[in-house]
């Protein structure tokens, strides 16, 4: 039976739709609420949760981040990534790092609670479209493909650049400095052996990376 569940959202609507859902499915649920990495591992370090509904595009420390510090503090809970992208890759990415399902934000109120029980019995979690489209990625990329050689700070700036965000803009939504995103920037292009921006979008948009 579940009794504790955590959402990390920094959006206050989408936190009280997921725990509207929750509590009436669950009888007696008891809801934690996260906004950020800090509160995530407050909560984490201060209660004992049966799941986290943990959102992947949260300022500062991303979702993707917080998942690999959780698993690498060896922490046993499952984590249900829960975002509007609903591109494949960023989907494999996640459960390669450990996430028990990646659920898209547009489809909580039809799978949301589906997607906990799965998860809460033991078993991972993706929509039956995602799962053929990453069963059909598996197949055809058995090797790793140049963006997944990036650490998760570096592709989150790839897929900045291929959307036509300047150092500037970049650094300021990822709360860091110009001087270390450019250094993201140079790392990037050394890794997937690329001379340019333009580059870098026309493989990111090749990848499906963006739209």
């Amino acid at each position: 039976m579940i009794k504790k569940i955590l959402i990390a959202d920094d959006h206050s609507a989408i936190r009280i739709g997921v725990k509207q859902i929750c509590m009436s499915e669950f009888v007696g649920v008891v809801i934690g609420e996260a906004t950020n990495a800090m509160e995530v591992f407050h909560r984490l370090k201060s209660d004992v949760w049966d799941i986290l509904i943990l959102d992947i595009d949260l300022p500062g420390r991303s979702g993707l981040e917080i998942l690999q510090q959780i698993k690498a503090e060896k922490s046993k809970i499952p984590v249900l990534m829960f975002s509007f992208h609903g591109e494949q890759q960023i989907a494999l990415r996640a459960l390669k790092l450990g996430a028990a399902g990646y659920l898209s934000k547009d489809a909580a109120d039809l799978e949301l609670v589906k997607a906990i029980n799965q998860i809460m019995s033991g078993r991972k979690y993706v929509s039956q479209a995602l799962s053929e489209q990453l069963l059909y990625m598996l197949e055809a990329n058995s090797d790793k493909e140049p963006h997944e050689l990036l650490s998760e700070r570096e592709y989150q700036t790839l897929i900045l650049i291929a959307s036509g965000k300047t150092i500037t803009e970049i650094a300021e939504i990822l709360f860091l400095s110009k001087p270390t995103i450019s250094t993201y920037r140079a790392r990037i292009l050394e890794k997937m052996k690329m001379k340019n921006n333009a580059e870098l979008t026309t493989y990111a948009i090749t990848q499906k990376l963006v739209k």
